[in-house]
């Protein structure tokens, strides 16, 4: 069972939420209010049931919420509705649904046991002459994943894609089975399965939909979920341009465009895609209600794309704030969507700007935030690791690679377990950053390609340094830059855009005589990052420098 490949900041897709949202959630001030707040916008969805006719408008609201994945939210509307309208079975469907967070992470033991209780209740409000034929189906689906006989994970999101499978060809007129199928497709994709199979199955379901139904938020969304990887990206553009405009009540949906801008490289899109994000969750939190945690996902994409336009003030400005904001959140009343992640998105960040503002005495100073879970440290030690390689210190190294085979463990035995392939990527980084700082090359080249040939495969993570860029900084400090640009110029490819993939492109082409492709690189980084007036990088320097002057011929 995958939701997303786990790589660097990947990892927060999978720790968006804690275990407390397996529990019944209180009320929160200002719920009532916004339930009847007309000027919400969430979307064009159609699901008609047999509850009652009152039910109906705040079932469609409950599904739209869970096309954006408003989980807190969905879970508190179906709630409501279950006590309003005690015959109405999908009411507990939805309820169920908010506990399996598919792109998310595998639930723990207090949400499967919510919602296999949920389920029953159900199935004892369902049958002939209770509910339709067509509702009956979904239930049967969804009972399939909670049915406690199942294995894991994986066997339970198997059960439930193949319930959703039949359900849409039973039902083909039926959208939001359509797009609750495709979802499925993508969430019961294995472990380490690299092959699109799924991505392709799903994009066949929802493009076609989605040009027949361009309000729908699932559809847009989903298309941005299974784009999200650097050899279907670019599909995912067209969907990503429009999914804010659909449902813009939604801090989630305002942010998810900064998945496709971040992997083709459009940072400005992307920059404006998380403000905007940032500011709806600030409205929520304003108001009370859930959506203000989402604020953190969005935090971690400014970080980054700021950092690709040499805004590196403003960068770590927020990073320094991450901590602190982590701490607000999780002190909020009531339970909110990645309430309770800010130690993740704060270690994270700390490790990632110092990295890549090659500060390498500061990343190896780093320690993880308090109260970090163990498997939320991994950027940590990863940072320290790289830092050890670059400063040719070997006790350090087998320190931060000791520290992080703990963090492994910790996941493994975690119910983000599905996820260990994306950090057995930053594991075989360190094993060739120690042997680099032991003065063993080609044993660190041999293990950073491994690395990198696997993280091609995955997919690389938006907030990220790849390892193909790391193999081009180990062929460069060996002296090999010919070798090095080949390895930058794949790196681009996969990541476009990335400041120091351009600049240390730049860099390779200049030290291998290439003058006129350095000058591209460097005047493309000067470009991009307005002539680096917002940076004191002295690469970035070096570049813009060259690249005010004229182009050298091409000989």
């Amino acid at each position: 069972m995958r939701m997303n490949v786990l790589t660097r900041g990947a990892l927060c897709a999978f720790l968006l939420t804690g275990a407390a949202s397996a529990q019944s959630m209180p009320d929160m001030p200002g719920m009532d209010h916004h339930h009847h707040d007309e000027a919400e916008k969430l979307g064009s969805v159609s699901f008609p049931t047999s509850c009652s006719t009152a039910s109906q408008p705040k079932i469609q609201r409950g599904i739209a919420l869970l096309h954006s994945f408003g989980y807190v939210e969905a879970q508190m509307q179906f709630e409501a509705i279950a006590k309003a309208d005690p015959a109405c079975a999908m009411a507990h469907w939805g309820i169920a649904m908010t506990q399996f967070q598919e792109l998310w992470g595998r639930p723990e033991p207090p949400a499967l046991k919510l919602g296999a209780d949920e389920m029953a209740k159900a199935r004892a409000l369902s049958g002939p002459g209770k509910t339709t034929p067509r509702e009956q189906a979904y239930i049967a689906a969804l009972s399939a994943f909670f049915d406690p006989a199942q294995p894991d994970a994986q066997h339970r999101a198997d059960a439930y894609a193949a319930g959703m499978n039949a359900l849409h060809a039973r039902f083909p007129a039926d959208v939001e089975g359509a797009a609750f199928d495709a979802l499925s497709l993508i969430a019961s994709t294995a472990p380490g399965d690299t092959s699109l199979t799924h991505e392709h199955a799903a994009l066949a379901i929802l493009v076609p939909l989605f040009k027949a139904h361009p309000g729908h938020p699932g559809l847009a969304h989903y298309i941005i979920h299974t784009c999200d990887t650097p050899a279907l990206a670019a599909d995912g553009l067209s969907a990503a341009q429009e999914y804010a405009k659909i449902a813009p009540s939604s801090a989630h949906a305002l942010h998810m465009p900064g998945h496709i801008f971040a992997r083709l490289g459009m940072w400005p899109e992307d920059i404006a895609s998380n403000l905007a994000s940032v500011k709806a969750s600030e409205a929520s939190e304003a108001k009370h209600e859930p959506g203000a945690a989402h604020q953190m996902h969005a935090d971690e994409f400014l970080i980054y794309a700021w950092l690709q336009t040499g805004e590196d003030q403003k960068a770590a400005a927020l990073t320094a704030r991450m901590q602190g904001i982590g701490d607000h959140m999780k002190a909020m009343p009531g339970m909110d969507d990645m309430k309770d992640d800010g130690p993740f998105f704060a270690n994270e960040l700390n490790a990632v700007l110092p990295m890549e503002m090659h500060q390498w005495k500061t990343a190896a100073a780093l320690t993880p935030q308090p109260g970090s879970p163990e498997f939320e440290t991994m950027h940590t030690w990863w940072a320290q690791g790289v830092a050890a390689g670059h400063l040719h210190d070997p006790k350090l190294a087998a320190a931060a690679l000791s520290h992080l085979d703990a963090s492994i463990e910790a996941i493994k035995k975690s119910y983000f377990a599905d996820y260990i392939n994306g950090v057995l990527v930053m594991r075989n980084e360190l094993v060739g950053w120690q042997a680099f700082s032991e003065d063993k090359p080609e044993a660190a080249l041999a293990a950073m390609r491994s690395a990198a040939d696997t993280q091609d495969k995955l997919g690389q993570a938006e907030v990220d340094i790849p390892a193909r860029e790391m193999v081009g900084d180990l062929l460069l400090m060996e002296h090999k830059p010919a070798e090095a640009l080949a390895e930058y110029r794949i790196a681009l490819k996969l990541s476009p855009n990335r400041l120091n993939g351009l600049l240390s492109a730049g860099m390779a082409a200049e030290q291998s005589g290439q003058h006129a492709l350095a000058h591209t690189y460097y005047a493309a980084a000067a470009n991009q990052t307005g002539n680096g007036v917002h940076s004191q990088r002295p690469e970035l320097a070096h570049a813009v420098k060259l690249a005010g002057m004229a182009p050298p011929a091409a000989k």
